[in-house]
């Protein structure tokens, strides 16, 4: 099997637990979403922490720590993680799941706007007609339902921004983790430490609950090892494909298997959002093929 096969499997067995964790989300709909938040930090950093010890890998950690630079770009990294989580995790157990998924939809548009206010890259005509459509979508779905969609917003921007930070600082995905998982800590201790009535905390007779409190790190640790594994053997415009698996897997999650409604508003705001998506996707195929042709032209 080659690498390219490799990364290509790893790659989208992570957007499709992405696409699916919904459903996990929704067995733990019982307990507040910041306690389950809690758990997810406490146990994703245990996993990371045995994933770091079995690879001897806890020198790049170390590495990151010395420097001031990454240190500050890791703490803003792990609010803006924490909040989407959070914000997620709301909205699943709270049948906001088809709003959740619109914020995954735009996040790539998201991360174009940012590249351009904040890396100063440019838009093509296209690239500016998806993200006009885009707003459109918002607007629409905005007026429609007489409020603004700060679920998918808050979800779309923050990781937008979380993307945008971790591709500054120097440090692996990992470790760069397990730094974030550290910063949180805290906040979910504490949490835990003040609502230790609340059900399913440690020693709780619920033992369903508590297992899957115990495997949130596992569900949380897993798709971003698989990710990190695979993005970086294949080639980032079949990344840029196979990413619409994750918002197309919790909008269906949404439709079939909880009946969140999905109305004739819902249709046309979507609509807006998808022919933006196809045209930032084209856009984006042809000039990965327009930089390949020349480069391989400068190399003859």
């Amino acid at each position: 099997m080659t690498d390219s096969v490799k990364g290509t499997l790893s790659t989208t067995a992570a957007f499709l637990i992405w696409g699916t964790i919904p459903i996990y989300w929704k067995f733990l709909q019982s307990l507040p979403s910041p306690h389950v938040m809690a758990h997810r930090v406490i146990w994703s950093l245990v996993f990371v922490f045995i994933m770091l010890f079995i690879q001897q890998r806890w020198s790049e950690v170390k590495v990151a720590l010395t420097s001031m630079k990454v240190r500050f770009t890791l703490i803003l990294t792990a609010l803006l993680i924490g909040t989407n989580w959070l914000v997620y995790i709301w909205a699943v157990t709270n049948n906001h799941i088809v709003e959740a998924s619109l914020g995954y939809f735009i996040n790539p548009l998201i991360n174009m706007l940012l590249g351009v206010i904040f890396l100063k890259e440019r838009l093509h005509r296209w690239q500016i007609l998806s993200v006009i459509l885009a707003v459109i979508g918002v607007v629409f779905l905005t007026i429609q339902f007489h409020r603004l969609p700060w679920i998918a917003l808050t979800l779309a921007f923050s990781f937008g921004f979380y993307g945008l930070l971790r591709k500054t600082a120097n440090v692996k995905s990992v470790p760069g983790l397990c730094v974030e998982l550290m910063v949180l800590f805290p906040l979910a201790g504490a949490y835990l430490f003040w609502f230790t009535d609340a059900p399913g905390f440690f020693g709780s007779t619920q033992g369903s609950i508590y297992a899957l409190l115990l495997g949130t790190g596992v569900i949380t640790a897993i798709p971003m090892l698989l990710f990190a594994h695979g993005a970086k053997r294949i080639q980032y415009i079949t990344v840029g494909f196979i990413q619409y698996l994750a918002p197309t897997g919790q909008l269906l999650s949404g439709v079939l298997l909880f009946d969140e409604p999905f109305t004739q508003s819902h249709l046309v705001a979507f609509a807006f959002i998808w022919s933006a998506l196809i045209i930032y996707t084209i856009t984006a195929v042809y000039q990965f093929k327009r930089l390949k042709l020349k480069s391989n032209f400068v190399s003859e």
